[in-house]
């Protein structure tokens, strides 16, 4: 490692500046931790679960004790996790088809939905095989200083309006994340207004960040990705959603086919790396939150834009950055491909990646193919150029590549 005698004496006076937030970030871990211990002892996870199984796959014992398990970690009726969901926005598209009908109407209260949402509600970006295409209404409600619009929320409710969409990820844009309190007051003003109106969050990267999840704070259903926060690092790809009853059940339906929902789908690959990681979940978060915040830190003193700065309390595990210039978001990515465990000696380079607009380029040197709860950073190339980094499994790692970053973006400026 080659860095800067300046970058390293800022590293120092970062260390000591964060500490506080340090500790209450492993307090939370400590928290989670013990929650989800709780619910294994409680559903009394065995070995028996770890096996893999062929064809329908009925009576698979793994797969519904994974249910059972995420049900009773966030506090939900019900739950379905399954390998076969390929991404998160796989799972948020199949609740919205799973329960929206042809004439509903689906509201974003958190503004425009990041690029691969837009394709699967059909507006912004037409596509083949959208909501729109089958014949269901869209309006969103724009936020007001990256806040949502509490009191523009009764406006956008109509008599068909069946569900709101609550983004907690900031997407690509520089607004905060969705706390659980600012989860509470949405799904709260929402139903005063509309007492039958399905909230649904989005809660990819927020897994784990407090030690409350949406639906304990008053969300009918979620969805995410287990190559994120709750897989640990661990899990090889699949999805989950969680929330009331009759709501995942109908998910479950649109996964499979109508008479069928949950009773089928084989494990194919060992459940042990779904079951171990969710355990080791809530300290994996609290290792990607630290880099999080010492990344801040370290860009801020650099004179750069930093959204959430370093004592702000977290929402998810994303740090965004406004770099300024193309040359700057790509020597960032390079930087920190540089430093990954995998393809380190790759060179990062913008490209058309499928459902977006823009050409992102993307650093991720994981060890499960996009796996964002490792180390990893993407940005759109579009002004500002804003770059956002998320995963760390471990909190050294995160410290080295944001360190490899910064000295990277520091040498373009020369």
């Amino acid at each position: 490692m080659v860095f800067s005698d300046e970058l390293v004496n800022i590293k120092k006076e970062v260390m000591a500046e964060i500490k506080p937030m340090l500790d209450r970030i492993d307090s939370i871990a400590e928290e989670n931790t013990l929650k989800v211990l709780d619910a294994m002892r409680e559903c009394q996870l065995a070995e028996t679960h770890f096996n893999t199984t062929s064809g329908y796959a009925y009576s698979d014992i793994g797969r519904m004790k994974a249910d059972e398990l995420y049900a009773k970690v966030f506090g939900a009726e019900r739950a379905l996790v399954r390998t076969q969901f390929v991404s998160g926005t796989h799972t948020l598209a199949t609740v919205l088809f799973g329960i929206l009908r042809p004439g509903d109407k689906l509201v974003s209260i958190t503004g425009e939905p990041y690029d691969t949402m837009q394709t699967v509600i059909g507006y912004a970006n037409e596509s083949k095989g959208s909501l729109r295409e089958f014949g269901i209404k869209y309006d969103e409600l724009a936020m007001i200083d990256g806040k949502v619009d509490m009191a523009g929320i009764a406006g956008k409710l109509t008599p068909d309006t069946k569900m709101v969409l609550i983004q907690r990820s900031r997407g690509y844009s520089m607004r905060n994340p969705l706390s659980i309190e600012d989860i509470r007051s949405i799904c709260a003003e929402v139903k005063r207004v509309k007492p039958d109106c399905i909230c649904f969050v989005d809660n990819c990267y927020g897994e784990f960040v407090d030690t409350l999840e949406p639906v304990q704070a008053g969300a009918d259903i979620m969805a995410g990705s287990l190559i994120k926060n709750p897989g640990g690092g661990i899990a090889l790809t699949g999805g989950y959603i969680a929330g009331r009853d009759k709501l995942v059940e109908l998910a479950s339906y649109r996964l499979t086919s109508p008479g069928m929902g949950d009773e089928l789908g084989a494990s194919l690959a060992n459940n042990r790396m779904i079951f171990q990681g969710l355990f080791m979940a809530p300290h994996v978060v609290a290792q990607a939150i630290k880099g999080a915040v010492f990344t801040a830190g370290l860009f801020a003193r650099l004179g750069f834009k930093t959204l959430p700065l370093p004592t702000d309390v977290r929402g998810d595990i994303i740090q965004a950055i406004q770099l300024d210039t193309a040359e700057n978001l790509i020597a960032f990515c390079g930087g920190i491909q540089k430093y990954s465990p995998v393809d380190s000696f790759a060179a990062p380079e913008p490209w058309d990646m499928p459902g977006y607009a823009d050409k992102i380029i993307m650093a991720a040197g994981t060890f499960v193919q996009g796996a964002s709860i490792e180390l990893s950073a993407d940005g759109p190339l579009r002004e500002p150029y804003n770059v956002y980094m998320q995963g760390g499994l471990t909190f050294e790692h995160a410290v080295i590549g944001a360190m490899g970053a910064a000295q990277a973006v520091l040498d373009v400026r020369k």
